[in-house]
């Protein structure tokens, strides 16, 4: 029988992510194999501080935060920067080492946590970049590029790798609508082969739109997690 555990949960955690260091009342929230998960959230820092609880950074004040059933309180350095390679995110803030190449930020995180060869990454990342619209991985330093080319940069970043789990902070915020045939197409691919997507959107770019095919809308209102509208059947 495949595993039903949910590859994210929060069982009733309180997290700190108000901006005067507030708590969240308990919020309890399981994202399953093959779900697009939407969590609007009032601004770039409250997405971010979130963003960092779903992946083992900010330790809730009580209850838990899981990763493929683990508990991420309950693991090692070693052990949570393993799992945390299941994870491909997506900054909404500039998050570019700037004494690497961006082809060299992109594929940091992948080689250090699998094993997948240098040129078969680097194939993966130009196929990906041209499938969001650029004509290769950008080579230059971040502060050389573009900035819609670095946010393309940022998606390609986050997809690389098939991870489990793909966190986008606000992945619309530069690029606009355009960028949703990609993107979709993308996170589509996660679906399809039992990973999951958590979208996290400021309330103004696309991730507000009924139309997309989530499977759980909700919204971070004050401290309370509520429903946002009807998800996709």
């Amino acid at each position: 029988m495949p595993d039903a555990t949910p590859l994210l949960t929060l069982a009733a955690a309180r997290l700190a992510i108000e901006p005067a260091g507030g708590l969240t009342l308990p919020i309890t929230l399981e994202v399953g194999a093959g779900e697009l998960v939407l969590v609007e959230i009032g601004g770039p820092r409250r997405a971010a501080a979130f963003a960092d609880a779903v992946c083992g950074r900010l330790a809730p004040a009580e209850g838990a935060v899981r990763f493929l059933g683990r508990d991420w309180r309950a693991e090692s350095g070693e052990t949570a920067n393993a799992l945390r390679g299941r994870i491909g995110r997506h900054f909404a803030a500039d998050s570019w080492l700037p004494w690497l190449t961006v082809a060299e930020n992109v594929l940091l995180a992948t080689l250090f946590h699998t094993r997948i060869a240098r040129g078969a990454l680097l194939a993966e990342a130009a196929r990906r970049a041209r499938a969001f619209g650029l004509p290769g991985l950008p080579a230059g330093f971040p502060e050389t590029v573009a900035p819609a080319d670095l946010a393309c940069a940022a998606l390609v970043r986050a997809f690389l790798g098939a991870p489990r789990l793909v966190v986008l902070e606000h992945p619309t915020g530069v690029l606009g609508d355009a960028i949703l045939p990609p993107l979709l197409d993308a996170i589509r691919a996660v679906r399809d082969q039992g990973g999951a997507v958590l979208w996290l959107t400021h309330g103004s770019d696309a991730a507000a739109d009924r139309s997309l095919p989530a499977t759980q809308c909700w919204r971070l209102v004050g401290s309370r997690l509520a429903p946002l509208h009807a998800a996709a059947a």
